[in-house]
């Protein structure tokens, strides 16, 4: 009998569904996962026909991090050798993610852990049940945050608030995620998936490349002074007004209508 394939890759519309499918495990990302996800990423960012990815998980958790049980046999094992799995797994995946060029939802039901943590944070958007968690469980295990953690936190939290998270590991509910913009919205448990799913087709059927550069504007911001960053605006802006989705939009305005964008 053959097994379930680790990760679920679905297109829906205008949307691709990646679902994390290794609910026994807690959806940890073991290499095998880490790669199919990466691939489906990549494969996704090259296909016109997705405009947008919905990052879901089956089981009672989204993602309880990496996978502990392989790789780590530490006798006689370097530290390059023992975080081999991060130069060769997460850091691209993490990346990947971050790079495609449309909207990301991230979906979390339950616990989100560690680099299941990290993966939700480089989404754009993240649903969460009410009955989700987050925390960063590095400290616990004598380790730093991986995965984008300690990069995302303290932009989206203040230094203050990112250390106390990463130190004490005290996981937080979806509300304090929500009240501390970890999250978008916090949804009741049985209406995540279907909620995820609107947002993920509204989101595709946007004009797709003015979305991509708004990406590229916010995650500058902290990079630029002002005057840099308004002509780096006018430099992302010189690229929407030649999209044929701009065009749309502004007849669509002039004659009172919705706009058909095909994210071109």
């Amino acid at each position: 009998m053959m097994s379930e394939p680790s990760l679920q890759v679905e297109r829906i519309g205008g949307y691709l569904r990646l679902t994390l499918n290794r609910p026994r495990q807690r959806n940890a990302l073991d290499a095998a996962l880490q790669g199919a996800l990466r691939e489906a990423l990549e494969q996704a960012a090259s296909d016109p026909a997705v405009r947008a990815v919905l990052l879901r998980a089956e089981g009672a958790g989204f993602c309880a991090g990496q996978d502990l049980g392989e790789g780590f046999e530490f006798d006689g094992r370097s530290a390059e050798a023992l975080t081999a799995p991060i130069a060769q797994g997460l850091n691209p995946l993490i990346q990947a993610l971050a790079d495609v060029p449309f909207p990301t939802v991230c979906a979390v039901n339950g616990v989100a852990a560690g680099a299941g943590f990290g993966l939700a944070l480089a989404c754009d958007y993240i649903l969460a049940a009410e009955d989700a968690t987050f925390m960063c469980a590095f400290s616990r295990l004598g380790l730093v945050p991986d995965s984008g953690v300690s990069f995302h936190l303290p932009r989206l939290l203040g230094e203050r608030r990112a250390l106390a998270l990463a130190m004490l590991d005290e996981p937080i509910s979806a509300r304090q995620a929500e009240a501390w913009n970890l999250v978008w919205k916090v949804v009741p448990q049985g209406t995540l998936d279907s909620e995820a799913e609107a947002l993920a087709e509204t989101l595709a059927r946007k004009a797709t490349k003015a979305l991509a550069l708004t990406k590229r504007a916010m995650r500058s911001a902290f990079a630029h002074d002002l005057r840099e960053h308004l002509m780096f605006e006018r430099r992302l802006q010189m690229e929407a007004v030649m999209t044929e989705d701009m065009r749309e939009g502004v007849a669509a305005f002039q004659e009172r209508r919705k706009p058909a964008f095909k994210g071109l």
